[in-house]
């Protein structure tokens, strides 16, 4: 499992990182950094649910 990032949606909304906070993280400026690009499978849970929690549809999950 991969995670891809719409930079050109993303608005740093931390989301991502409220329900995944160990693979993403938000900075002081407000721009998400991805910490762990190819999360363990037993990170899956998290990491599927922070997807599905972006309000602007910034990420996917491949593989």
């Amino acid at each position: 499992m991969r995670i891809e990032v719409d930079r050109d949606r993303c608005e740093g909304l931390g989301m991502c990182e409220a329900m995944a906070s160990d693979v993403f993280e938000i900075d002081d400026d407000e721009v998400m950094h991805v910490l762990v690009e190819e999360p363990e499978e037993s990170q899956r849970a998290h990491v599927h649910a922070a997807v599905q929690a972006c309000p602007v549809l910034a990420l996917t999950l491949q593989g």
